[in-house]
């Protein structure tokens, strides 16, 4: 009977863990996303890709406001409870808002390349913090609420690679990406959307322009 009892465990915790990473792969891929707002702007202009930011930002509230009220909106609803972490699922889903704020934010402030350098690290950087976090974390940092080693060396390491391919300095490039690691390391929740790529730009402005 216990043997039953723990191969049963077993199954629902492999089961749990199979719906998180689900979510978490869906959560990110939309999430990196993002990375599309440098493209955006060098066709359309910043101005233009500012305005359809805000609008996406402004829609997707409006969407929350009224998934928070019982009613949904077509597709937009189900994908934002599709992408939604258990947990975040009865509260206001900020991820999207702060993602947008982000992005604007990098635009606004960082002339290229270190807007570009911004937004790549919070498409690309903290997404595959977080899948490797699931994958593979087995050391969490204390007080970081589930923040993990892996996660970070992986967060790290591409953040570097991206910088350093894109400007060729090796030096530079290692700053850049340990600011951006540490920043994405905090445990603010959904406002490091806005705080990694603010802090990864201000550096990367310092560095490459």
């Amino acid at each position: 009977m216990e043997l039953f009892s723990t191969f049963g465990v077993l199954y629902l915790n492999e089961k749990d863990f199979a719906e998180e990473l689900k979510t978490e792969l869906i959560r990110k891929s939309i999430h990196m996303l993002i990375a599309l707002v440098p493209l955006l702007a060098s066709l359309l202009g910043a101005s233009i890709t500012l305005a359809i930011l805000a609008a996406g930002v402004l829609f997707y509230s409006f969407a929350e406001y009224q998934r928070k009220q019982g009613r949904s909106i077509p597709l937009i609803t189900r994908i934002t409870y599709a992408a939604a972490r258990q947990t975040d699922r009865e509260g206001v889903i900020l991820g999207p808002i702060t993602l947008g704020i982000g992005a604007m934010v990098s635009l606004l402030l960082y002339p290229a390349p270190a807007s570009i350098i911004a937004i790549y690290s919070l498409a690309f950087g903290d997404s595959i913090s977080s899948i490797a976090g699931k994958l593979f974390g087995r050391n969490r940092f204390p007080y970081l609420e589930g923040k993990t080693l892996e996660g970070s060396l992986a967060c790290f390491i591409l953040v570097f690679y991206i910088t350093h391919r894109m400007v060729g300095s090796f030096l530079p490039s290692l700053i850049v990406a340990g600011v951006a690691t540490v920043l994405e390391a905090i445990p603010v929740k959904d406002l490091d959307n806005i705080i990694l790529p603010m802090g990864s730009g201000f550096v990367a402005t310092l560095f490459f322009t």
